[in-house]
């Protein structure tokens, strides 16, 4: 396990969630239980890279990250996911680039 990335200067809850309930997401790599997800061996695959589900609820864990509730169409898995883990199926416009309106100029 010494490959472990630590995301510990990372607080998003600083905004709003970044997926919202309903979305269509995609996992973006395999996930592995870690010994959290009942009925499963340690180490058995819950979420394969490029599965598709849907995000049915939205935590919070360590007062840090947002954890996105996704149901996975083809496992049948619930899993919690970090934004990180996770891409939109449709493509999203990015509204960070767009100047607020105290910005924009007269």
């Amino acid at each position: 396990m010494s490959n472990i990335v630590r995301d510990s200067e990372v607080v998003e809850l600083t905004g709003p969630p970044f997926f919202s309930f309903g979305e269509k997401v995609r996992a973006n790599r395999t996930i592995r239980n870690d010994g959290t997800y009942a009925g499963k061996e340690v180490g058995e695959i819950i979420a394969k890279k490029g599965e598709v589900g849907y995000v049915v609820s939205i935590g919070t864990f360590l007062q840090q990250f947002y954890i996105y509730g996704v149901e996975f169409l083809e496992s049948g898995n619930r899993v919690g996911m970090k934004r990180k883990e996770l891409e939109p199926v449709l493509a999203r416009e990015e509204l960070e680039d767009l100047p607020l309106p105290e910005e924009a100029a007269p």
